[in-house]
């Protein structure tokens, strides 16, 4: 506490709350840079797995629109493939993550700290998306991914996982005609049972009325 009679100048105020100001600057600005070097590790690592691509990029028919190969800025960068799909750091900003969205949620397509296994589960994806593009133009719809990830087998490495992160669709639901015959059963049944019980109600409530009116005469006889 100060003095009585001292006087604290607007200068000494001033010069305390811009070292204040100073400190909270300089502490922001270092993690803002540390922020700024890990986007720019990630970024260069998928950089590296776009290079090892390229080949494979530029063997894409270049009337195939399905496909982005492009590498996003934010956060958190990401190397599109396609629109549902992307790769992207892990938490330690050395896992590589293959990542597809479905309507179950995403799926991990491949995840290593090694780029080539990463690179090759890619290079397949692009084959599989390019013939089942080519299956849909001559009219057959049936999708190579299921048919493709039933049949060959996958390293232990990139095998496909459901991870538990925001969908981005809603879950199909279908009511078949088994289910909605059984619904009717059910409320037949309900409704016989609404049925019975209210005559069993009814026929104790005139059996009651019949012995109490008997009370009765019986009391006038006596």
């Amino acid at each position: 506490m100060s003095e009585p009679g001292e006087i604290v100048t607007p200068a000494d105020k001033g010069r305390r709350l811009a070292d204040a100001i100073r400190d909270v600057r300089n502490a922001t600005a270092d993690r803002e840079d540390v922020v700024v070097d890990m986007r720019e590790a990630q970024r260069m690592r998928l950089e590296l797995l776009a290079a090892e691509l390229a080949p494979v990029f530029a063997d894409v028919p270049a009337d195939n629109e399905w496909f982005d190969f492009a590498i996003s800025s934010g956060l958190q960068p990401r190397l599109w493939i396609d629109a549902v799909s992307h790769v992207s750091m892990g938490r330690d900003r050395r896992t590589y993550r293959f990542l597809r969205d479905s309507r179950l949620g995403r799926i991990v397509l491949a995840e290593s700290t090694d780029m080539k296994p990463v690179a090759d589960q890619v290079t397949r994806y692009v084959a599989e998306r390019i013939v089942e593009r080519q299956r849909m133009m001559e009219g057959t719809a049936t999708p190579v991914l299921i048919s493709a990830a039933a049949s060959a087998p996958t390293p232990a490495s990139v095998v496909p996982t459901l991870v538990t992160e925001p969908k981005t669709g809603l879950p199909e639901i279908r009511i078949e005609e088994g289910t909605r015959s059984g619904r009717w059963q059910a409320f037949w049944a309900g409704l016989g049972l609404v049925f019975v019980g209210g005559l069993a109600g009814l026929v104790l409530m005139m059996a009651a009325i019949w012995l109490w009116s008997r009370v009765g005469t019986l009391g006038i006889n006596l």
